[in-house]
């Protein structure tokens, strides 16, 4: 078997290590949150009308790729509002007994905030309707024929889901929502001033060279670029005087062995194989998971979204294809004769 890093580094799911992060991290207002201007604008008018109104807002669905800032944008619409927020995930809530239970809790003009809401089960969403609609909460007591239906009155709340996956939520649960926002991947100039915001509150010195390699590798996502920017002012730290230069930052990348467009060594590995096993392919998802000793929902999931992101790989309906800008970035060259479509 292949040897596997765990967790890797320039993933874009949340490790341990990212939650103190983002506690320091994160910001508190719209002022201070970067990028995702358009939807940023949205917010902050629809904040201010409901508050014109001294009403809650409408319940929020934020969705897109892990580490775009979901989170942290339904704390600062918390914030905005001056209110009270409440954190639970789809998976935590097993039974309509939990569900009730947060709601009963929560206090007039609360935020909810359920992470992973495409997780929540069948049973659960049905007593969410009424919660989202009417503000009130139907429970059964007793069970058979002698059971009846009680309904408790609810303070006005928002909701805020979050999700990676919008096509598994179920119609009736997204329509519920007024306000749906698609968060997209970063330009490099907001993750550059990211990456700046960053290393001033962390205290890291660091000049332009440095913050352009850093944003460069972060693969257009703000978790991966203060996750990387800890990583070098580590490596700084013990190797150097904890100033950050481009030489340092440069040294640190090759020593994670993460390139300059944030590909470490097993994306290139799978880029690899399919070059040298399968001449650049047409080659099927099963195969190259044989080949690289991956599973292939591993492949499928984690590794290939980026890798078509960039451009490096194609789909077609015999298998993947490794296409001509990952040759060049690879220093390889194409094989003469190439089984493309």
């Amino acid at each position: 078997m292949a040897e596997k890093i765990t967790p890797r580094i320039i993933s874009d799911k949340e490790i341990n290590d990212d939650k103190i992060l983002d506690l320091t991290l994160r910001p508190k207002k719209l002022s201070e949150f970067i990028g995702q201007d358009k939807i940023k604008e949205n917010i902050s008018i629809f904040i201010e009308a409901a508050q014109k109104r001294k009403e809650p807002i409408e319940h929020v669905l934020l969705y897109g790729s892990p580490g775009l800032g979901k989170t942290t944008l339904a704390h600062v619409i918390a914030n905005e509002l001056k209110a009270n927020i409440r954190i639970t995930s789809g998976p935590a809530i097993e039974k309509a007994g939990d569900l009730a239970a947060i709601l009963t809790n929560l206090g007039q003009g609360d935020v909810l905030f359920i992470d992973e809401i495409h997780r929540l089960n069948s049973m659960i969403e049905e007593v969410l309707y009424p919660a989202m609609e009417d503000y009130s909460l139907d429970i059964i007591i007793g069970k058979g024929p002698s059971a009846r239906t009680l309904r408790l009155d609810l303070p006005h709340f928002t909701i805020i889901g979050a999700t990676t996956k919008i096509s598994l939520l179920s119609g009736p649960l997204r329509e519920r929502f007024g306000m749906t926002y698609h968060l997209n991947f970063y330009e490099t100039d907001d993750i550059e001033k990211i990456v700046n915001r960053s290393a001033r509150i962390l205290q890291v010195a660091l000049d332009e060279e440095s913050i352009k390699e850093i944003a460069q590798r972060s693969r257009r996502t703000p978790r991966v670029a203060n996750r990387l920017l800890k990583r070098v002012r580590d490596y700084c730290q013990v190797k150097g005087d904890g100033k950050v230069s481009s030489d340092f930052c440069q040294a640190a990348f090759n020593l994670l062995d993460i390139d300059s467009l944030g590909l470490d060594w097993i994306d290139r590995k799978i880029l690899e194989v399919i070059i040298e096993k399968f001449k650049g392919g047409p080659v099927g998802l099963n195969t190259i998971a044989a080949a690289t000793s991956e599973e292939m929902a591993t492949i499928e999931e984690v590794y290939e979204p980026y890798l078509l992101q960039l451009g490096f790989l194609d789909r077609s309906p015999r298998g993947r294809i490794v296409t001509d800008i990952a040759y060049k970035h690879l220093g390889k060259k194409k094989p003469k004769q190439n089984n493309l479509i």
